[in-house]
């Protein structure tokens, strides 16, 4: 593929974030959004570096331990093939595609097809069910589904004149995505893509409400996780393995475009059931050089023998939810290498992180990526440059890595969009340094006894107690104080949920938390969550606020 001067510009900003990778000062004053009128990410880079190139693309290790190995010119070869297959079954420029696959080659392939055909695709876990696909065939318009063959019986109850595509299609109700490899490995595009063309729709986890349809173009999410390749310190040859789910953005971040902005492999380890051992065991025998994991693996983690990995990663980070720093501690004990925290969502690439190089401070997110302007907003106010308030940013530097909008609710869309910022509805402070400590999501926090409390402050507390494995904090109601601080608690394996430990972390969080803001309530139960793993701290609420109870529950005062 030739390049264009649209892949000029893109690699220019791309080698200039490497060039500074350990400098963030350089990085942050010197960058520039490449901001291109034409750009198709598939077409103008992915094809560019994989033009005879025989690097590894794409490892996937089986839990049987085959493998599959996918060179970048076989790839892009690859996904040439589908592209044209799909265009032979009705896939136009503009057309809804709902791509709810596993972690498997057919997954890559698809992604970098959709964006050559200038298709939108709706990314979708395995794991929604048929009201969740009803949901988003009607919203998101889909006229085409591709899904793995175990996962065809979901779509029986879900109406639409849409085109049925599986990996292993009977032939009769649903197309054989098999017959893509019959097509041509010579893909001709039929137009040009403009860089504001909308390129995914992502629906939200839905963690306080129905899923938002997050609106992302052909240059926010490819462009953008620029951003993201710096934060995770990406460079050329890189063995990259990130654990997320498909169908959820954090894959797409960094199982797709921030290790292929660097030409870094990306590897894949499948399993069923989570087994640490297993997985460390992978991450030595194939040389992972840079991990990335949710907060609840690095928990499971640091339960199990850590000096089992004998080449650690040189670098490794955590997005999803802030991660406490006893795990952080208990990483760098075992494995010599700091975790180093990311922010960001759906709606944008990484906003705020801990880069390569810079100087960590204990519980903070780092400082503002390169290309974001971030700034706090007063709770009261609203004026710009708080200590403490939300996070937002500053929509007149027109970061390229922010969504174009909640799409189909321009109310919603003008809400997020308010005054000239972006609100990410999280609060945070910022310290005399510009590091920046996360609070809490703004629905999140609550006033005891008229102490403003950070949930997250009081779970990293209880996350110290050898005893804990997970917990969240919620307000439950008081006469007297108005609310206190609740906790549910998910125990470490051999601790039991008796008087006797709930006792034990009643000691610790007095021992270790200020007065007003130490536990009074623990109930040992599982706690909800999203299919993509986030707490569901508002359906705590709800139960607490109820009344409601569904494990063994005691309060300080019982037991003092």
């Amino acid at each position: 593929m030739t390049a264009t001067s649209a892949t000029e510009e893109f690699r220019t900003a791309r080698d200039f974030l490497l060039r500074h990778r350990e400098d963030y000062a350089a990085a942050y004053g010197g960058f520039a959004w490449p901001r291109p009128e034409r750009f198709n990410w598939a077409l103008e880079w992915f094809d560019v570096i994989a033009e005879g190139n025989d690097r590894t693309a794409l490892h996937i290790v089986e839990e049987d331990g085959t493998e599959t190995r996918v060179s970048f010119a076989e790839m892009s070869a690859r996904s040439n093939r589908v592209a044209n297959w799909l265009r032979a079954q009705g896939v136009r420029a503009g057309d809804r595609i709902i791509v709810m696959l596993g972690n498997q080659t057919e997954l890559w392939e698809t992604m970098l097809a959709a964006m050559k055909l200038r298709a939108v695709v709706i990314p979708a876990t395995p794991l929604l069910g048929p009201a969740d696909l009803r949901d988003r065939v009607e919203r998101g318009r889909a006229r085409h589904v591709i899904v793995r063959a175990e996962d065809t019986a979901k779509f029986a109850d879900v109406p639409g004149d849409y085109t049925r595509i599986s990996i292993g299609g009977d032939g009769v109700n649903w197309l054989g995505y098999e017959h893509s490899a019959r097509e041509s490995e010579v893909f001709e595009p039929d137009g040009v893509t403009l860089a504001h063309d909308t390129l995914m729709l992502y629906f939200t986890s839905g963690t306080t409400a129905r899923p938002k349809l997050v609106e992302q173009t052909h240059t926010s999410y490819p462009v953008g996780h620029l951003a993201t390749m710096y934060w995770i310190g990406l460079k050329p040859g890189d063995v990259h393995l990130n654990i997320s789910s498909p169908g959820w953005a954090k894959h797409a971040w960094s199982n797709l475009f921030a290790p292929w902005n660097a030409e870094a492999t990306v590897f894949i380890h499948n399993y069923t059931r989570f087994d640490p051992g297993r997985l460390m065991a992978e991450m030595d025998r194939h040389g992972v050089t840079s991990f990335c994991a949710p907060p609840t693996v690095w928990r499971m983690l640091i339960q199990s023998d850590l000096g089992r990995l004998a080449t650690p990663p040189r670098e490794v980070v955590a997005a999803g939810e802030p991660l406490n720093p006893e795990v952080i501690e208990a990483v760098r004990r075992a494995w010599g290498v700091t975790i180093r925290d990311g922010f960001g969502q759906t709606e944008t690439a990484v906003q705020v992180s801990n880069s390569p190089g810079q100087r960590l401070k204990e519980g903070s997110m780092g400082r503002p990526s390169p290309g974001y302007t971030v700034t706090l907003l007063d709770p009261v106010t609203g004026d710009p440059g708080a200590e403490e308030g939300e996070i937002c940013l500053d929509l007149s530097t027109h970061p390229v890595g922010l969504m174009t909008g909640y799409h189909g609710d321009p109310d919603k869309t003008a809400e997020a969009m308010a005054g000239g910022y972006y609100r990410t509805g999280d609060i945070g402070s910022r310290d005399e340094d510009g590091y920046i400590h996360y609070v809490g999501r703004a629905d999140d926090v609550f006033k005891a006894s008229d102490y403003k409390i950070s949930p997250f402050e009081l779970e990293s507390a209880l996350l110290e107690h050898e005893a804990v494995a997970e917990a969240a904090v919620v307000p439950a109601p008081d006469p007297l104080r108005l609310a206190v601080p609740k906790a549910y608690v998910v125990l470490a394996e051999g601790f039991k949920p008796d008087a006797e430990t709930a006792r034990a972390l009643f000691a610790h969080s007095r021992a270790v938390l200020a007065p007003y803001k130490r536990v009074r309530r623990i109930e040992f139960a599982d706690l909800p969550k999203t299919v993509s793993g986030k707490i569901r701290r508002v359906e705590l609420r709800r139960l607490t606020a109820e009344g409601a109870v569904t494990g063994p529950e005691f309060t300080e005062g019982d037991l003092a």
